[in-house]
């Protein structure tokens, strides 16, 4: 199958129909360039009220929708044990795939999905959609024109706390899930601090599991530091009892700090501060980013054009392997209670093509 230029709407199936592939959904409706044809989930009354909304078929066989010749496209947001059987079955039947993060439960399924994308000549796409909030995307424009000079540190913090219940989700199944707040939004945050950072040299990390009855961790604090001894520092968590997001970035000549996501995170905003030549109070601007959150309309949009050969996803597996190669990194060094040298970039070196189960 050669890459899709035609200027036809994308036939996609989704594989995977709870609140992010509805919410993914929701997106395709209101665009133009995609068409939902066929809808996949193991609960057929969950996938067909997702069909009935924007359209498609209904099957309960993720293959089936996978592999299905009249699609072009496989959107995959089922829980994490799901997400690389059906992107490798979608790569293997030759669609390209947009994946919600964290693309697999660890590297050993996730470094295979790359490898087959690249041999394929597939678009890869993965949901770190916190690279298009408009106030995160201008401290990343700010901090690489110079803005605040040599960065020095980055801090994010970032959770929520639950609901009635949340110990009985899939996230709180260590098997289903493959690891818990750290995974699960931590990542993003982890995402964010190699977009600005590169590569991290160390990590350090305490895992708690301070609250909830699970058998993973509820929050995450973890302390990573380049080559050049730049330190950035997160804290994700289940108990923080209202939805927070707060990422700072702090330069030798001044600051940038991102608070809210929109919706019940807050409203979105960006801090600029200059460092003044006296070290007395900075000078300091507010940029509010008020209305609705496209930042999903945006990565969607970006993941078209890459399909038909007019650019690049905003994030791509090897991003993911990226992300997902510092969560392994502070789940080890939490485990052994030292720091610990990261494995090898992914990108530094062809991937394994090894089996994904």
């Amino acid at each position: 199958m050669g890459r899709n230029v035609s200027s036809q709407p994308l036939r996609v199936a989704i594989v995977g129909a709870g609140r992010i592939g509805r919410r993914r959904a929701e997106v395709m409706a209101a665009s133009r360039s995609a068409r939902v044809v066929l809808v996949a989930d193991t609960d057929r009354a969950r996938a067909a009220a997702l069909a009935a909304a924007c359209g498609g078929r209904v099957t309960e066989s993720w293959e089936a929708a996978a592999t299905a010749e009249a699609v072009d496209v496989v959107v995959v947001t089922t829980s994490h044990d799901g997400l690389a059987r059906a992107t490798r079955a979608a790569l293997e039947a030759g669609k390209d795939v947009f994946c919600e993060k964290p693309l697999a439960r660890n590297l050993a399924e996730a470094a295979p999905l790359v490898a087959l994308a690249e041999r394929r000549g597939r678009v890869l796409a993965v949901g770190f959609n916190h690279r298009c909030h408009p106030g995160l995307a201008r401290l990343r424009a700010l901090a690489t024109e110079g803005a605040i000079g040599q960065l020095l540190w980055a801090r994010c913090r970032y959770g929520h706390g639950g609901r009635a219940g949340y110990e009985r989700e899939w996230r709180a199944d260590p098997v289903r899930a493959g690891g818990g707040e750290l995974l699960d939004q931590g990542i993003h945050a982890l995402d964010l601090f190699g977009w600005l950072f590169g590569e991290f040299a160390e990590v350090a990390a305490f895992l708690q599991t301070a609250f909830w009855p699970v058998a993973v961790e509820d929050n995450a604090f973890v302390l990573l530091r380049t080559a050049a001894g730049q330190v950035a520092s997160l804290h994700a968590s289940w108990t923080q009892w209202r939805n927070l997001f707060s990422f700072e970035l702090c330069g030798s000549q001044g600051y940038l700090c991102v608070e809210g996501l929109g919706g019940n995170y807050g409203p979105e905003r960006l801090r600029v501060g200059k460092r003044a030549e006296n070290f007395g109070a900075p000078d300091e601007q507010v940029i509010e980013f008020p209305g609705e959150d496209r930042s999903w309309e945006l990565e969607w949009c970006a993941f078209v054009s890459a399909v038909r050969g007019q650019g690049t996803p905003v994030a791509s597996g090897r991003d993911a392997l990226a992300a997902l190669r510092l969560v392994e990194a502070a789940y080890r060094a939490a485990a052994v209670g030292s720091v610990i040298r990261p494995e090898r970039d992914p990108a530094a070196a062809p991937v394994a093509a090894e089996a994904v189960g």
